[in-house]
């Protein structure tokens, strides 16, 4: 269904760096290194919008890409180019750039942004979130300002020493803003040493 489109467009956005394509939204999102700024859906190309270039978009009459989850319609943030663009290699690629551009700014902002509760963060959940509480850490800032080692602790204290070493990690991922697997053994050594002088 959407093979001549997406072989087309990965060939064309070639020279912006690494392009692959994987399946979004029922159709095939395409990105540059690793991050994602067109959809190839229904045989038809979308480029990512934002504040730069949506206005634009909307005054050339460019639909967004509508899809449904569980029911409801999820309006993205892709657009339907104008078919004329493939045979207007310079505008296609001027706004694929702006495209790309957007999407980098969006993932940086992304990466960057602390996120407000406690279970938005890496590793941990709603249920981590309320055990938290109950040990008197509330807040995102609490556990940074609490480190992961005093947070274990604190948790062990509130819930009568039934809490993994597993947690620990956890903890300590979601302060450095990454998965607890990644978290070094020489790290973990440390963690060790702080829970057990």
């Amino acid at each position: 269904m959407d093979k001549p489109t997406l072989k087309n467009t990965l060939k064309f956005f070639e020279s912006l760096g690494k392009i692959k394509s994987r399946s979004m939204f029922g159709g095939f999102g395409v990105f540059c290194n690793e991050t994602m700024f067109a959809l190839v859906v229904h045989d038809q190309l979308h480029l990512r919008a934002g504040q730069g270039n949506e206005v634009e978009f909307i005054k050339l009459q460019m639909q967004p890409y509508e899809y449904k989850k569980r029911g409801f319609p999820v309006v993205t943030k892709y657009y339907a180019i104008p078919e004329c663009w493939w045979g207007q290699p310079k505008t296609l690629m001027a706004h694929a750039v702006k495209a790309l551009e957007i999407a980098r700014e969006d993932q940086h902002e992304k990466k960057t942004a602390v996120p407000a509760r406690i279970k938005d963060l890496p590793n941990l959940r709603l249920a981590t979130e309320r055990m938290l509480k109950k040990a008197g850490i509330g807040s995102v800032q609490e556990l940074q300002d609490t480190g992961s080692v005093a947070a274990f602790q604190a948790l062990q204290k509130s819930h009568n020493d039934s809490i993994s070493l597993e947690m620990l990690w956890a903890l300590e991922g979601a302060i450095e803003g990454k998965h607890w697997s990644v978290i070094t053994p020489q790290r973990r050594d440390e963690l060790l040493e702080h829970l057990h002088p």
